[in-house]
């Protein structure tokens, strides 16, 4: 039986172009009054992100 490609859910910064898989321990969080948690970029502390980016 022939398994499809497993694919990666991962989140790119927009500002910067880190990529890390969605949700993980790699991806700082912050608390934003009136907007709730989000998650930030490490590496230049964007959260101008996007995520869901299917990667094989």
């Amino acid at each position: 039986m022939a398994h499809a490609p497993t694919t990666k859910r991962r989140s790119r910064c927009l500002n910067c172009g880190f990529s890390a898989p969605d949700g993980s321990d790699e991806w700082k969080r912050i608390d934003v009054p009136g907007l709730g948690r989000m998650s930030q970029c490490p590496e230049c502390t964007s959260t101008n992100l996007i995520t869901g980016i299917s990667i094989n």
